[in-house]
């Protein structure tokens, strides 16, 4: 017993063998936040790209493609940023993409937490069936929907409107996914006890229910708002006056067949970054809500 509890003690020395030395703990973790740090700054580097070109001139850029780029801008201008507003309905292009991507968001986050509600707490005839079905929906690649949806909007004249950029994202199957997923980690005990308080299950939902899903909210917000902002495909195909287009369809007009209008190009993707960094600066809490509240709840 002697020489085994010895033999233990040795073992559990610093430095002998079966423990890793604490200089070789810190010497990989030195490596792996240099590998991190140098993974970034390579990712970092297009970006970084577009904010030194959109304050070059024109000239300058063309002819960085035969003598090589500069990452510092030799005449410094802010004409792109000018020109982009003058030469351009850039300001419309941005009311467009805004109009269509706050309405539809309002309209999903209202229709997703009631929907998700209904399938994680109201009992009712095929309610898991529908579910299901809503779940499989989401398998089926976005593409598929476009010519239906362009069926659809031809047969309700919405066809080169706004509201036809709005309608069919209204309520989406991942937004019901997300809301009704979060509805079931909700204790029921709270709606209980709002119940015998005589709260009835609109005003359970409204007042009890929702306020704690502001993570599920914040994030199905910054989800939404993001993929109508983004989108391209969809006003493509339905838009065709250029007074009604949004700003991945309207900068897609700077790259043509012979020739690229690349300050203006790169100033408008800088804007257009703007109202998403806003966005997500505002939503950050919620975020650290909700995984505060996910490991509260284990």
């Amino acid at each position: 017993m002697a020489v085994s509890t010895e033999v233990s003690l040795k073992t559990k020395q610093p430095g002998v063998i079966g423990e890793t030395p604490a200089w070789r703990r810190v010497l990989v973790r030195v490596l792996i936040y240099a590998l991190l740090i140098g993974f970034a700054l390579f990712e970092f580097l297009p970006f970084l790209w577009s904010i030194t070109t959109s304050f070059k001139s024109e000239q300058e850029i063309n002819a960085g493609f035969v003598n090589g780029f500069h990452w510092i801008p030799q005449n410094f201008t802010l004409n792109n940023y000018l020109d982009i507003f003058n030469k351009v309905e850039f300001g419309r292009w941005f009311f467009n993409s805004l109009i269509v991507g706050v309405i539809t968001t309002l309209f999903t986050l209202a229709f997703s937490s009631t929907s998700g509600y209904a399938f994680a707490r109201i009992p009712f005839p095929g309610r898991d069936f529908i579910f299901w079905c809503i779940v499989a929906t989401q398998m089926v690649p976005a593409i598929i929907y476009l010519v239906p949806i362009y069926i659809l909007l031809k047969n309700l004249n919405l066809l080169d409107t706004l509201p036809g950029l709005i309608i069919p994202f209204m309520v989406t199957n991942f937004g019901i996914f997300l809301m009704r997923q979060f509805f079931t980690s909700v204790p029921v005990e709270l709606e209980e006890a709002a119940r015998v308080d005589g709260a009835g299950r609109f005003r359970t939902f409204a007042q009890v229910v929702l306020p704690l899903a502001k993570p599920a909210l914040a994030a199905l917000t910054i989800f939404t708002f993001m993929g109508r902002w983004n989108d391209f495909l969809l006003p493509l195909i339905i838009i065709n006056s250029p007074d009604k287009y949004t700003l991945p369809l309207g900068m897609s007009t700077f790259r043509g067949l012979y020739k690229t209008d690349w300050g203006l190009l790169m100033s408008g993707s800088l804007l257009v970054m703007v109202p998403i960094v806003i966005m997500f600066v505002f939503f950050q809490r919620f975020f650290i809500e909700g995984v505060s509240y996910t490991g509260l709840k284990g």
